[in-house]
């Protein structure tokens, strides 16, 4: 990329509130870029998903590996996830030689192939191995593609804060992300089961699971194939190429300096967690409350349905409102549709509508949380001088992969301290804990969440236009980079 200091602006500034933009930031990036880059969680979702929701299943009715066991696996790996996402940004980060196709494209579309290799190995079992094989092995390909997971999502996180500083394209590619991703949900809820059956016998044959999963793999390939050659990193930035590799206290300065970027963590780990712990319970609310299991995949295809829309609807929304304010709107229309279902007794149609009230006003602001991030990263150039996309965006999955792990332990606490008992009639205290979950929980997360928005994030559009603006030029809080006559 090019360094922008010393960059002179010929088309007059207009102003913006108090401050003077530069027209630059006005204009648009082609549709058929933004388009893409929705591509990239589409295929994301291909593996990330295939490993959520059937990997479990694989694992014990497959491959016969002890329940306990599995809880393990996920649990460990999960944190180690976490931990490598960091480490994934630094790398990223650090790279010095950018060539013509830009930082993240390439090392995104690299280990997006590796990714659906490793996501073929993780649903492979190979014949012949003892208890303590399977183990190890199940622990080895879990860890390495959490691995490879890193090095995929985070420059692809990390490009869209390349692609364009407008507001208006950030919040488009935030829907065609969403949509991506809850459309990869959606395909594979309902295709990966009946590819399995077809390529093996049951729902024991290794076999079924593996080709499925080659089916799921290439699919999930293409989708970044598509991606990577639709998008382009547009945004000129300030890159040193002789500057002295950052050390851990950098990288330091660069997180916990970003107020706005802290918020959006704290906010994650209540929205992420109401999602998964909502997603997590479906299947047992459907079998026990509503006493219909069959109802799953319907009240699925409605809520994802619905939620598709809404994230249609995201441009719009916060072209006329901002973004902030649209949040706000929808974690509170979100926690009231949540908490109303608790209350209300148990009837299959008020549940469908709320439950879809609820996942719908949860999955705008979380699409908008992706244009939240790219600003963020440009807030902190802006504040600090260094622009480190990788290392902010993997701060930010840090604290998704908690969420999630979080989400696991309130959905096992639950029906533990209830006393669930698999395939059997439940008594009415593990009822309503199923119910408390799957409503009440997710309804106290957004009104926490709502809170988070409205007094920790400061970073108004107004004032991120005036940032942008800044970095146009090469200024940043300080003064100019590489402006010598300012030291």
């Amino acid at each position: 990329m090019n360094n922008i200091s010393g960059q002179t602006n010929a088309t007059p500034k207009k102003s913006i509130g108090k401050q003077i933009i530069d027209p630059e930031l006005n204009k648009h990036i082609p549709l058929s870029q933004k388009i893409s880059y929705g591509f990239g969680d589409f295929g994301n979702g291909f593996m990330f998903d295939l490993g959520q929701s059937y990997l479990t299943n694989f694992w014990t009715d497959a491959a016969g590996l002890p329940a306990a066991v599995v809880g393990g696996i996920f649990g460990f790996t999960k944190i180690f996830d976490a931990f490598m996402d960091p480490i994934a940004g630094s790398v990223i980060d650090g790279r010095k030689k950018i060539g013509p196709r830009g930082k993240f494209r390439p090392v995104m579309m690299i280990s997006a192939i590796l990714l659906g290799i490793m996501t073929v190995v993780t649903f492979t079992m190979p014949s012949g191995l003892s208890m303590t094989q399977k183990i190890v092995y199940a622990y080895a390909a879990y860890m390495i593609w959490g691995l490879i997971y890193s090095f995929t999502n985070d420059p692809y996180g990390s490009l869209a804060s390349v692609m364009s500083r407008n507001s208006d394209d950030r919040n488009f590619m935030a829907m065609t992300r969403q949509i991506g991703s809850v459309g990869a949900q959606f395909i594979a809820g309902v295709g990966f089961i009946p590819l399995m059956l077809m390529f093996g016998s049951d729902k024991t044959d290794t076999r079924g699971y593996m080709l499925a999963s080659v089916c799921f793999a290439i699919a999930g390939i293409l989708m970044f194939v598509v991606c990577y050659l639709g998008t382009r990193e547009n945004v000129n930035v300030h890159r040193d190429a002789n500057a002295k590799r950052e050390g851990f206290k950098d990288y330091l300065k660069v997180v916990f300096t970003n107020g706005p970027l802290g918020a959006v963590i704290l906010m994650q780990l209540f929205t992420i967690s109401a999602m998964n712990t909502n997603n997590q319970m479906m299947i047992y609310y459907a079998k026990y409350n509503l006493n219909n299991i069959g109802l799953q995949p319907v009240i699925n295809a409605i809520m994802m349905g619905t939620s598709i829309v809404g994230v249609f609807m995201i441009p719009v929304l916060t072209k006329h409102f901002g973004q902030k304010p649209v949040m706000m709107v929808s974690f509170i229309v979100g926690a009231v549709a949540n908490i109303l279902n608790f209350f209300i007794p148990t009837n299959v149609v008020t549940f469908i509508i709320l439950v879809t009230i609820g996942y719908t006003a949860l999955a705008i602001p979380n699409g908008i949380t992706w244009a939240l991030v790219s600003n963020c990263i440009d807030y902190g150039e802006w504040h600090t001088g260094m622009r480190k996309e990788a290392i902010t965006y993997a701060a930010f999955n840090f604290s998704r992969k908690i969420a999630q792990s979080l989400a696991a332990l309130v959905t096992a606490s639950v029906l533990a301290l209830t006393g669930y008992i698999a395939n059997a009639h439940q008594s009415a205290e593990t009822l309503k804990g199923i119910k408390g979950a799957m409503t009440l929980y997710p309804g106290i997360c957004l009104v926490v969440a709502a809170i988070v928005i409205v007094k920790l994030y400061k970073l108004s559009d107004i004032k991120y236009a005036m940032i942008a603006s800044d970095l146009q030029e090469g200024k940043w809080e300080k003064g100019k980079i590489g402006d010598q006559d300012n030291q």
